[in-house]
């Protein structure tokens, strides 16, 4: 078996390597007219890259000193992110490399000459020269004009591939930049209404704000957690629901991060469920720092609502730790004339949701896929990436999430924060 894990690790790093080298040779072999600065400089960058990317990695999952994770984070995630779209364009432009030559050479080929009519030849008159005098020098014939010296210019195929190689970089560069600022700026505001079938006339137009996924860690830090929960009180909700993978730290490294959290304000309270992440950075010392801030943590336990049950489970990553969910705790013994609302930080827990009769369940953990095209991978391994959807009796709405994990980049999945309105049919 570990012989199988290491050729795995050996064919998936040479993969990886091949790309790189593709990349390279596009981006920088193609485009240089030789071995010179411009050359040397690119390689430069495409070994620096990945091995700060894979330093950053490795530093974060290590756990080490934090103000170093910190200076590799940066550099290293974007490179993460940079290079996804590198590659993407370069493969875009092997498409428009060949039609680009076509037209330069459509253009460059003579047009079809016009015949002309054939000069006239006139008898060349004749000539006496006169006599030159004794002692003078013979005159000189004309020296023809020297051959004009060609301007040197790139080769049509060094232009195309500066060309398509300079329109793929400059549209990467691009896409992270605003990628990342879309982060940075903060979560936009999504309102969904909810009908539930059980809820009560008295509970119709409740309203729960979702956040999941801020991922306070060694790029989004309190500045964000700030500006977070500023837009999340700006909702004015009845109850906020923190749906996991807050953190990607300790509480050491990261508790002066999360300490804004304790500003939240809602009528009926905040209430927090552990992610996947939370099992990576110290889940138990967290759900500690989470109720010392005001959080209200559901631990596979349920409590009445005006109107409702709402009820959190544990991630199943807890399940190393011997603290996974537990849905017959959170659920058993139940009014189920009552509505139940469920936090469970993976869409995949939906479909013990279903069993346990739960009416709605609010998740996260997607980032609905953060950056395009992981949209389309996030689907092979969660029944809804984003939105709301209808599990038999059960409705499942998965927020895209607030932060992001690695690259502090979202491409095609904007970050939000969700009102949920609850819906009476009495109403």
């Amino acid at each position: 078996m570990v012989i199988v894990f290491v050729l795995v690790g050996l064919l998936a790093l040479a993969a990886v390597a091949g790309l790189y080298w593709y990349v390279w040779r596009r981006l920088v072999r193609d485009t240089t007219s030789g071995p010179g600065l411009a050359r040397r400089a690119g390689t430069v960058v495409f070994v620096a890259g990945p091995v700060l990317m894979i330093a950053a990695v490795a530093a974060e999952r290590a756990g080490a000193p934090f103000r170093l994770q910190q200076v590799l984070a940066w550099p290293g995630f974007l490179w993460m992110a940079l290079s996804i779209y590198l590659l993407l364009g370069v493969v875009a432009g092997e498409v428009v490399r060949p039609l680009l030559r076509r037209v330069m050479e459509r253009r460059a080929a003579p047009s079809a000459a016009v015949p002309q009519p054939a000069p006239v030849r006139h008898p060349a008159p004749v000539l006496h020269p006169e006599p030159v005098p004794t002692g003078a020098a013979a005159p000189q014939e004309p020296s023809p004009a020297e051959p004009t010296r060609p301007v040197t210019t790139p080769s049509r195929r060094l232009f195309v591939s500066r060309a398509v190689g300079g329109a793929a970089a400059a549209v990467a560069l691009g896409t992270v930049g605003y990628g990342t600022y879309g982060v940075l700026r903060g979560p936009r505001v999504k309102r969904v209404t909810v009908p539930l079938a059980k809820l009560p006339r008295s509970a119709h137009g409740y309203r729960i704000a979702v956040v999941s996924d801020i991922h306070l860690g060694p790029t989004l830090g309190r500045d964000f957690c700030r500006r977070v929960v500023d837009t999340i009180n700006s909702t004015q909700p009845d109850l906020i629901a923190v749906v996991g993978d807050l953190v990607d730290g300790s509480v050491k490294d990261l508790g002066p991060a999360a300490a804004p959290l304790a500003r939240l304000r809602a009528r009926h309270g905040s209430y927090f469920v552990t992610g996947n992440h939370e099992y990576y950075s110290g889940a138990a010392q967290w759900v500690r720092e989470v109720r010392e801030l005001g959080l209200h943590p559901l631990e596979n336990a349920r409590t009445e609502m005006a109107g409702f049950d709402l009820a959190g489970v544990n991630d199943v990553a807890g399940e190393s730790e011997g603290h996974g969910p537990d849905f017959g705790r959170a659920l058993g013994d139940r009014d189920t004339a009552r509505a139940v609302v469920l936090l469970a930080h993976q869409p995949v827990q939906i479909h013990d949701a279903v069993k346990h009769g739960v009416d709605l369940q609010l998740s996260g953990h997607t980032h609905g896929g953060q950056l395009w095209p992981g949209n389309y991978l996030a689907e092979l391994a969660n029944p809804t990436v984003a939105g709301l959807e209808r599990y038999g009796d059960t409705q499942l709405y998965v927020s895209r999430g607030a932060g992001a994990w690695g690259p502090p980049t979202r491409v095609g999945a904007p970050s939000d924060i969700t009102v949920v309105e609850l819906a009476s049919p009495q109403a």
